[in-house]
């Protein structure tokens, strides 16, 4: 609230969203609504979600341009102020920045990745090649600003509910559908990492809500006219994304570890299957392995019927 606080000018608001909050959280946003210049305290009856959450604010906001925040991370002072000015010098519908990521007393800068800065590009061009990482995988929703014919156009808003990895479906479609967007090298979100709170670091089933997520990346993309080249891509960051969860499924409650192999087995399955052999292929071994692995494992009605 404090770098809010540092960044409000007077035609600036900012959509403070209590998604249902138990703690403290809703004292301190009520005051906020009263001392933070231009705040709009929204309240959730029932608690939704971070993607929930930020539909609310996109919804409630008047402004000419959009960017997010969540709670645990906060901004330089001036920040939105040089945001603004790099969006309208560019004229696109939205850019995206770099960060620092703030691990207790550690600082790193984390650059958006892609090479050309600060000229105007086509958003899909930005997705491919598909064995490097690329823009669609810095899916940083704070990490830059939106133009509000986004919202109009139906490209700005989350899938409604998703409490992981809500920002993966929500970046590709912004890639494949604006038309146009940049990126620069400004520095001034400071993206706090290891909060014990935070949704990256409990292993509950709201984790597996990253299946979903790509679900609907591999669905949208494969409608896409340029589903053939795109799709692999999308189909390499999904066994990416399942191979660094099995990797870490000490960290999962048992009964949401055997349901994380259960519906990774299902999602492999779902995949057009000669674009997952291309993938895998093109994988390191471990990874490769590990999911092969998973594939051979029988389908739960075999396992049942066993």
């Amino acid at each position: 609230m404090r770098s809010l606080r540092a960044n409000a000018r007077d035609d600036f608001e900012f959509i403070l969203v209590d998604d249902c909050s138990t703690d403290g959280t809703a004292d301190l946003l009520a005051r906020a609504e009263h001392e933070l210049p231009g705040a709009v305290l929204v309240r959730h009856e029932r608690n939704g979600g971070l993607a929930t959450a930020r539909n609310t604010g996109i919804d409630r906001a008047r402004g000419e341009y959009l960017t997010f925040m969540d709670g645990d991370d906060w901004l330089a002072p001036g920040h939105y102020t040089r945001l603004v000015a790099a969006i309208e010098a560019l004229g696109c519908d939205f850019v995206r920045t770099d960060h620092v990521q703030c691990t207790a007393r550690a600082r790193t800068v984390h650059r958006v990745p892609h090479g050309r800065r600060n000229v105007v590009l086509r958003p899909r061009d930005a997705i491919l090649p598909a064995h490097r990482t690329t823009s669609v995988d810095y899916a940083y929703a704070w990490a830059g600003i939106y133009h509000r014919r986004l919202v109009e156009r139906g490209l700005l808003h989350f899938t409604d509910g998703l409490r992981t990895a809500e920002d993966r479906p929500w970046i590709w479609k912004l890639h494949r559908e604006a038309e146009s967007f940049a990126v620069t090298g400004l520095l001034g979100v400071f993206y706090r990492r290891g909060v014990a709170s935070s949704l990256t670091q409990i292993g509950d089933a709201r984790q597996l809500d990253f299946i979903r997520a790509f679900d609907q990346v591999i669905e949208e993309t494969a409608g896409d006219a340029e589903a053939a080249a795109l799709l692999p891509k999308a189909v390499r960051t999904y066994c990416a994304i399942i191979a660094h969860h099995l990797g870490a499924v000490g960290r999962f409650e048992p009964p949401v570890a055997r349901k994380l192999k259960v519906m990774s087995t299902a999602a492999l399955r779902r995949m057009p299957q000669d674009v997952l052999d291309e993938a895998l292929d093109s994988m390191d071994a471990e990874r490769a392995g590990r999911l092969r692995r998973l594939r051979r494992r029988p389908a739960p009605g075999a396992e049942v019927a066993a």
